[in-house]
């Protein structure tokens, strides 16, 4: 089946799109390439990219729970899952309270509240 479109951007929405993004890209690596106050967008070298929008009335998702669910994550593959998670509390992450399978994927929180995992890269 061809593709009808190709992914190019995975954008939140946060009350500070300067600060989470600045989050990320310690994550990845990757260099702020369009900052307008309103979206900043991250340049990506494997394809699609992170953005962050401006949404001033955000409110995190609440995860595990079904009264504010999280909607949508991102994994990011690792090959030490506790190497991972120091450097992601470092750059501030926090850890969720729960981990439904810590020997395999292990769930933080960015700054603004958004759930994301670290995944044991097979």
């Amino acid at each position: 089946m061809p593709a009808i479109a190709k992914l190019t951007v995975f954008a939140l929405d946060c009350a500070d799109p300067r600060g989470v993004p600045e989050f990320y890209s310690k994550i990845t690596g990757w260099a702020v390439e369009r900052d307008d106050g309103e979206w900043v967008q991250l340049r990506s070298d494997a394809g699609a990219t992170l953005a962050f929008q401006l949404a001033p009335d955000h409110v995190p998702p609440s995860w595990p729970s079904a009264d504010h669910p999280q909607q949508a994550h991102i994994d990011f593959s690792v090959d030490d899952l506790d190497v991972g998670e120091a450097a992601v509390i470092a750059v501030g992450a926090r850890k969720a309270e729960v981990q439904p399978e810590p020997d395999s994927f292990r769930v933080y929180l960015d700054p603004a509240g958004h759930p994301f995992c670290l995944v044991l890269h097979d």
